[in-house]
Formats: structure tokens, C-alpha cells, sequence
């Protein structure tokens, strides 16, 4: 509508004054409603090609959207193990914090293995103070070992002696058998020793490992217990829960509510254009931003990212192939938007449906490139259309309310 009264000021207003003024001809007579087509053909004419051109030049270098919002993720409270609710430290849109108790589910067989854990570390306990007396058990067995040994050394010592002296008073039988017994004792003393060798071992290797293991099954049972009280993973407040004691919860089927968070959708915008724009819109570029939920405010706007991608174009592998034809609606370029001063969008909640412009700028081309007359005077035209969008964004934002609550009916 603005474009083609604009237009219509430099083709049919002039037509008409050149026909009235100059022509003498007049409205009701010469120029009536079945006459004008002809009378006006030239203006009209113009009109309609200039309102054309610069509605097309409008649009293509200051992109509009309807479908701009402040999209948030949302986190949903499972469980990381199913089982009945046997209390409950939250109610429903209350703040949390990350790490706050949400809800607890029954933990007997938790805490009977918890229990079992700490039933095996004291056994544990208990067989390395068993391997210490062990070990002094065998110290002492050595010790004795080494001494029947000495004696029976003596002995063999001293009957040959008295054999090599020719000492009448010595039999060889006896001699024999304190050989043997020096024998035997060596084997005692022998396995005395690998007893202790093997104490030593149950000590040093056998039991720190069965200690570890039994500290691992703690570890493990305490993971679990853990698992049976369900926290917070951010800050933000809590929505649809209605959680109460004795309900079954599953992380697979039952969850309990949803978390929203509390920094996710503020202060960031993602709007939607039309492909065409795909070559105008830039990072960098400066916008305008109208939502539903703060109605006639303008929120001045740059854009920080555009999407590469399109997401028409994405497939997922199946059975089945996919035939581009079925692809009959364009997908669009999805730009990401923040507000220029700091704290404008603060109280815009995330979710909020808006309006976007952004419009092409071309003063440091005119300033500082070398262009020809027209070239200058193209970017003059297309900077200078610039304000009809912005002025049909505002008026947007004026009928915003009337159109929501008078014409539909809302």
C-alpha cells in the first residue's frame, strides 16, 4: 500500500494534473469511472510497473519475516532408574538449581547392596589382620626352624669329629642319622620360609586387590544409590509436574516433568526468510525485531549467524528412497538475531512470536568505492526504500493488537 501510493505521487497524480490543467478535461465529465483506464493509461500504467519494481527491489534487499521467535530447549526430568516415588522436595513452577533434589525413588535394594559392599571391605579388613598374625606365625617358625637346624648342625659336627678321631664312642648309624635330620630340618626351615614368602604375598598383592575390588563394589552400589535421587542438571523452573508419592517413574516411559532453563531462549532470535535472500543477508547486518508480547516497541536487531544449510535438503537414511519431487514447499534460511544494546530484549519471554526485518546497507560502498552515476544512484534508491519497510513494520506493529484481538476474534 505505501509503495504504490508513493508510486502513484510521481506518475498518476501527475498524469491527472497534466489532463485537468492542462487538457481542461474533469472529473465527473471527461474523466469518469468507465473513462479513466483510458484517460489515465499512461499514469496508471507507469504506476503499476514502478510500484512493481519497487516493491520487488523493497523485498529482495530488505528481507521481511513473520515467522521470528526466541526458541528454548527444555530438559526432561528422568530418571536414571525406574521405580516407585517415595518423596518428593519440589512442587510444580518452583526455581531450582543445578544440583537441587527433585525427587527421590525407593532405594532398598540399593542400600542392600551398599550394605553387602561395606560387609565386604571388613572381611577384607579382617583377612589382612589374619595375614599379619600369619606372617608373625611364620617369623616364629623360622626362628624355630633355624634353631633345631643349629642343633642338629652341632651335633653331625661334633660325631664326626670324634668319628675322625677314631673315638670308639661314635657309631656311623648315628651319624647317619643326624645327616638325616640335619635334612629334614633344612626342608622345615625351607618351608617355613615359603610359608611367610607366602603371607608376604597374600599381604602385599592378594588383599590390597580384593581390597580394591570390595572398594569398587562401594563405589559402585554408591553410584547407584545415587542414581535412586533424581537432581537438577541446570538452573531454571520446573513445568508439568505433578509428581506424587507412590507414582512409577521409567526413563524410557514415565518422566516426571519438564525442567525449563532459566539462560536458554534470551537474548537470542531465529527467524526464518525466503530463499531469495539467501545472497543478501549477511552476518553483521542491522535489523529490526516487533514481538506479540511487547507490542509497539522496535527492537533495533543484528544478525550474528545464518544457518549454511537448508533444511528442506535433509534426508535420513531408510527402506526407502526419497523422490526430490515430494519436496514441493522451499525451505528457508534460518538467521540468528540479537538485540544491539544490551538489555532491549530482556523482558521478551522466550517462545515469543515476532516480526523481523533486515535491511541492506550500503553507505560504505557509496563512501568509500569508486561508482559510476548509476550505480551511486541505485544504492541511494535501494537504501532510501529501506524506510518503507521500516514504516510498514511499525504500522504492523500498530494493527498488531486490532488484528489479534478485534479482527480474529481472540
Amino acid at each position: 500500500m505505501l509503495e504504490t501510493l508513493m508510486c502513484a505521487l510521481v506518475t498518476v497524480l501527475p498524469d491527472y494534473l497534466f489532463r485537468r490543467f492542462v487538457q481542461g478535461k474533469r472529473i465527473g465529465h471527461e474523466i469518469t469511472l468507465f473513462t479513466m483506464w483510458y484517460e489515465l493509461r499512461w499514469g496508471l500504467t507507469t504506476c503499476a510497473i514502478l510500484a512493481l519494481t519497487v516493491i520487488t527491489t523493497l523485498f529482495y534487499f530488505h528481507p521481511s519475516s513473520s515467522a521470528a521467535a526466541s526458541y528454548f530447549r527444555t530438559v526432561t526430568i528422568l530418571p536414571q532408574l525406574g521405580g516407585r516415588v517415595s518423596e518428593v522436595y519440589v512442587r510444580n513452577n518452583e526455581q531450582v538449581t543445578a544440583g537441587q533434589p527433585i525427587f527421590r525413588i525407593e532405594d532398598f535394594t540399593q542400600r542392600a547392596q551398599v550394605e553387602s559392599a561395606h560387609a565386604q571391605i571388613a572381611q577384607v579388613q579382617a583377612s589382612l589382620n589374619v595375614a599379619q598374625t600369619d606372617l608373625a606365625e611364620a617369623d616364629a617358625g623360622i626362628a624355630g626352624a633355624q634353631a633345631a637346624l643349629a642343633q642338629s648342625l652341632e651335633d653331625l659336627e661334633r660325631n664326626t669329629t670324634l668319628r675322625d678321631q677314631g673315638s670308639s664312642a661314635v657309631r656311623l648309624a648315628e651319624i647317619e642319622r643326624l645327616e638325616n635330620l640335619v635334612a629334614e630340618r633344612e626342608a622345615q626351615l625351607l618351608a617355613a620360609q615359603s610359608r611367610r614368602a607366602a603371607v608376604e604375598q597374600e599381604i602385599q598383592d592378594l588383599i590390597p586387590a580384593q581390597l580394591a575390588s570390595a572398594n569398587a563394589q562401594l563405589d559402585a552400589a554408591l553410584t547407584e544409590l545415587d542414581k535412586t535421587v533424581i537432581n537438577a542438571g541446570v538452573t531454571g523452573r520446573i513445568e508439568q509436574f505433578g509428581l506424587q508419592v507412590g507414582d512409577y517413574v521409567s526413563p524410557l516411559l514415565r518422566p516426571a516433568g519438564i525442567l525449563v532453563p532459566s539462560h536458554s531462549g534470551h537474548d537470542r532470535f531465529e527467524a526464518a526468510f525466503n530463499q531469495l535472500s539467501a545472497q543478501v543477508i549477511k552476518p553483521g547486518m542491522i535489523g529490526e525485531l516487533g514481538c506479540m508480547t511487547k507490542p509497539f516497541t522496535v527492537i533495533p536487531m543484528v544478525v550474528v549467524e545464518v544457518q549454511d544449510v537448508i533444511p528442506s535438503g535433509q534426508i535420513r537414511p531408510s527402506d526407502v528412497l526419497r523422490d526430490v519431487q515430494t519436496n514441493t514447499v522451499p525451505g528457508s534460511i534460518l538467521v540468528y538475531m540479537e538485540p544491539l544494546y544490551k538489555g532491549m530484549a530482556d523482558d521478551i519471554p522466550p517462545g515469543s512470536n515476532c516480526l523481523a526485518n533486515v535491511y541492506t546497507d550500503n553507505h560504505t560502498r557509496l563512501e568509500h568505492d569508486d561508482l559510476g552515476f548509476w550505480d551511486a544512484a541505485f544504492l541511494h534508491v535501494v537504501d532510501t526504500i529501506g524506510v518503507v519497510h521500516a514504516a510498514g513494520l511499525r504500522l504492523r506493529l500498530i494493527l498488531m493488537p486490532v488484528n489479534t484481538l478485534v479482527l480474529s476474534g481472540h
